[in-house]
């Protein structure tokens, strides 16, 4: 420590960069995750009509049509149970982001009158062990 009681700037700076890479190897996992999913999704007969889409201060990571159905799904990928299943990440706080999301897509591509859903594809472990669960209208 500092004499200030921080942490000192060689420490911080460490950390900074560990903290940078942890967070660049999330992303890559969960774009990894979306890819999976993805081809998952139209192995089920799924049509992607939107990867990503950002609003209202969230994101929906995939945007699909199941039948007439709008299906908004959020990709949830965990290479070990370290931080808990896939689905638990899912908080009644991130659906709310995801619902107000939604609505603007729904606005902004005149698809209020169309059935709506939303899934969660949950994928856990990697390689052979890889387990991925599809959760219709989880919320």
């Amino acid at each position: 420590m500092d004499r200030n009681g921080g942490l000192s700037g060689r420490i911080r700076s460490w950390l900074g960069g560990w903290l940078n890479t942890a967070r660049g190897h999330n992303k890559a996992v969960g774009r990894r995750g979306e890819k999976i999913a993805e081809r998952y999704l139209k192995r089920r007969g799924y049509r992607i009509v939107a990867r990503n889409f950002r609003a209202a201060g969230a994101e929906i990571d995939l945007v699909a049509m199941d039948g007439a159905t709008v299906v908004f799904i959020e990709v949830k990928t965990r290479r070990n149970a370290n931080a808990g299943s896939p689905a638990e990440s899912v908080t009644a706080h991130k659906q709310r982001q995801i619902r107000r999301a939604a609505e603007v897509f729904a606005a902004r591509y005149r698809a209020n009158e169309r059935a709506m859903r939303f899934d969660v594809i949950a994928i856990a472990g990697a390689g052979r062990q890889r387990r991925i669960e599809l959760l219709k209208d989880a919320f």
